[in-house]
This record gives C-alpha cells, structure tokens and sequence, in this order.
C-alpha cells in the first residue's frame, strides 16, 4: 500500500473472488483469534470459513463489498437479504493496518445505502461480547440493542436499526 491515507476503491464483489477470499480469510482469522485470545491456526480458520460460508452474499439473497487500497483487500462487509424488508450486516472487518481512519464508519455506511437500495427497511446484526469495539462502532451509528432474533452459535447482542431513507454517505469521512 502507497501509504497509511491511500483512498479505498470499494465495489460489491463475488464471494468466491480472490479479493473476497483473501479479506474474508483475514477476516476470520482476527476473529477466531480474538475468540480464543491468541493467534488462530490455519485449520481453524479455515474450519470457520466452511462452518460460516459467505457464498451467499451475492445476488439474489445479499452481497459483499470490499474496500481496497492500491489493489490490496483491506476491509469488507456484507448484507445478508432475509426478506419483508430485513437485512443482516455481518462480515463487518477492517485490516488492522488502516484502522483509525473512519473505514469502519463509512463501510456501514456504504453498506446501509446498498441494503436501502436492495429493499431492506431494518438492517439487524448479532455481535460477541469480546468485540466491544464493533459494538461502539454500531451504537455510535445509531444501532440499539434489540431482543434475540437467532440462534447464532458466537453471538452475545443483537442490535438494529431502522433505515428510512437512503444512508448519507456524504457524512462518512472520505476515505
């Protein structure tokens, strides 16, 4: 990468891309370690990835954006379409590389807008206890806390929001 404030290139992607694969790995990676509170092996990993697939978030039941700097995959996010007007944020990462500069924040963003666009009215997601950060990150975006609404197997709180009109992206720092 050309340096710590490259702009990112995001596009809506196929989930068996390499660019989606080589996130999604990283991805999986930072969460199974910080699960078990050290470095995930690749075996584990790669059993998350078959027991969580993202194959799905593509059309016609959700999609997987991926934002890039100089070619490099450095964050996702995905919608998972379930229908009456319901959407699942989920795969939610940015590289630990370019964090601090509000990616998080305007991924959501991008991602509420595309979900408006798909038809979704109440974008939901589940979260684990030990990544308080994301929690934040959704409180601040205006996410509150909701009663359970699934049996995911990792998942302390559950959270959503309401989206009555197109997402601002124009509010999220340019990136």
């Amino acid at each position: 990468m050309s340096g710590p404030q490259a702009p990112v290139l995001w596009e809506v992607v196929d989930p068996t891309s390499d660019a989606a694969r080589q996130i999604l790995t990283e991805y999986f990676d930072d969460i199974v370690g910080r699960y078990w509170g050290r470095p995930a092996t690749p075996t584990e990993v790669a059993t998350a990835m078959t027991d969580e697939p993202s194959d799905d978030l593509q059309v016609p039941t959700g999609l997987l954006l991926v934002g890039s700097v100089d070619g490099t995959p450095v964050a996702c996010g995905g919608v998972r379409l379930v229908g009456g007007g319901v959407g699942d944020l989920t795969r939610i990462f940015v590289s630990p590389a370019v964090r601090g500069r509000g990616l998080g924040a305007g991924l959501v963003a991008r991602l509420e807008a595309l979900a408006v666009e798909a038809g979704v009215r109440t974008l939901r997601l589940d979260v684990r206890a030990d990544l308080a950060q994301a929690r934040s990150l959704y409180q601040r975006l205006g996410f509150v806390d909701v009663p359970r609404f699934s049996d995911a197997r990792y998942a302390d709180h559950w959270m959503a929001k309401e989206l009555t009109a197109p997402a601002q992206t124009s509010s999220a720092p340019t990136v």
